[in-house]
């Protein structure tokens, strides 16, 4: 939000007639008021994360814009993180729905970080009411994950990525969160046919919602996009940036991906719009994205006003 200050000559204040003056003041108090107004800021966190995890975060929206109401939500909190996508979308949609009815025309900004950006892509898709002006991606697989990581070794021991997709491609493997968004390269088609949330969500394969879920993605003034090459997780680590391997496991940056020629949910829309900014970070690992001051003042800072 820009605001401006109301400024007042002091040295000519004396030659205004009083009733100019008291005409005057309240205006000048309500431009000093609504200059420090800032929308509400609803953080969703990732895979086995919880509100605990964000305290610096919290620390620095507080010191930088005073008075902001953040709402961390604690919701699916470490390893109930783990519980399909969908359902997750529906829980966080009824504890943050309160807060947007509440914060009115003015909106809320989405602050979401690594599984827990996707799982906002699906509250923007599926709410046509939703007040979201900026929706900031903080090191997020927005098209998918395809990478061995210590989450993955932790959670399926036996398998590595070449394999997964035997696990994760099954209607028992789609009820793990990362296995809604395990996209093997080498196994499209399985992907697009099994993938219970990404897929659908992406439109890569006929889905009656679609329009409507384009229209919501729609309402959203601004997308900013997060991550960098140190990432360690997310893999490969463009996909925060809604870029991803082919077959080949070459990276295609975000317009040469389908979902964004062919527009399938409102990406290439919202980029002609001028609406989506890219940061690229270097030096930051993973779990340090939310704790990472120049991150905050260099990526974040700005768009919460």
């Amino acid at each position: 939000m820009t605001s401006q200050r109301g400024r007042f000559n002091m040295t000519s204040r004396r030659s205004l007639p009083l009733h100019t003056f008291f005409f005057l003041f309240p205006l000048l108090i309500w431009m000093v008021d609504h200059s420090f107004c800032y929308k509400p800021v609803i953080v969703i966190h990732g895979l086995f994360d919880s509100s605990a995890n964000f305290k610096n975060l919290l620390r620095y929206i507080n010191e930088s814009h005073p008075g902001t109401n953040v709402t961390v939500l604690d919701l699916f909190d470490h390893r109930k993180s783990l519980q399909p996508l969908w359902k997750q979308v529906e829980g966080f949609k009824e504890a943050i729905y309160p807060i947007m009815q509440n914060a009115g025309r003015d909106g809320v900004h989405l602050l979401c970080y690594s599984q827990g950006g996707l799982i906002c892509r699906g509250l923007l898709q599926t709410m046509s009411d939703h007040n979201v002006d900026t929706f900031i991606s903080l090191s997020s697989p927005q098209m998918g994950q395809y990478g061995d990581t210590d989450y993955l070794r932790f959670l399926f021991p036996t398998y590595v990525k070449s394999n997964l997709y035997r696990i994760c491609y099954t209607q028992l493997g789609q009820t793990f969160s990362i296995c809604n968004f395990w996209n093997d390269p080498h196994h499209h088609g399985m992907y697009v046919n099994v993938s219970d949330f990404l897929a659908p969500l992406n439109v890569e394969r006929p889905e009656p919602n679609a329009t409507v879920w384009k229209k919501n993605f729609l309402r959203l003034r601004k997308m900013v996009l997060i991550g960098g090459p140190d990432d360690g997780v997310i893999t490969p680590w463009e996909s925060s940036h809604f870029g991803f391997f082919d077959e080949n496991e070459t990276v295609l940056e975000m317009k040469l991906q389908m979902v964004y020629q062919q527009d399938t949910f409102g990406l290439r829309t919202l980029d002609y719009r001028e609406a989506i900014t890219v940061y690229s970070v270097p030096g930051v690992s993973h779990t340090m994205w939310h704790s990472n001051e120049t991150v905050f003042k260099d990526c974040i800072e700005k768009w919460l006003t």
